[in-house]
């Protein structure tokens, strides 16, 4: 998938969301916010008419680094719209042993300070995911 980056693997869904939340924890970010994407959908789906249940489990990380941030947005106002960032957890209904783990990749865009400074977004993203996919599979 081009926009984001993914991994997967064969655990519990809340062992690998609080390794996860640890992986945040560790380099001393903050969530501010934990969105339950699966029980929302699962909540309103008689009300839009689904039938089709998509996620076993499914949630949303937001947390941001101050530091990256600013650095971010001081180069280029416009890369505020990749701030929070976002780490999603869940496993398909129809597969529920395998969890997927992902972000949503910031585009490579403007200067090269620019461009440096989304790279280390990705680079933090990315071993976030790495490592807590790592703790899950011991």
């Amino acid at each position: 998938m081009a926009a984001g980056h993914f991994a997967l693997i064969k655990a519990r869904f809340e062992n690998v969301k609080d390794d996860v939340v640890d992986e945040v924890a560790k380099r001393g970010l903050v969530i501010d916010h934990t969105a339950h994407i699966g029980a929302m959908l699962d909540r309103t789906a008689k009300e839009v008419g689904a039938t089709k249940k998509v996620y076993a489990r499914a949630a949303a990380i937001q947390f941001c680094s101050a530091p990256l941030s600013r650095k971010t947005m001081e180069v280029d106002p416009a890369n505020i719209v990749f701030s929070p960032y976002v780490i999603v957890i869940y496993s398909l209904a129809w597969d529920p042993a395998t969890v997927h783990v992902g972000y949503r990749r910031p585009q490579s865009a403007g200067s090269p300070e620019s461009r440096a400074a989304l790279k280390a977004i990705d680079d933090l993203l990315a071993g976030i995911v790495r490592e807590a996919v790592r703790s899950s599979a011991q």
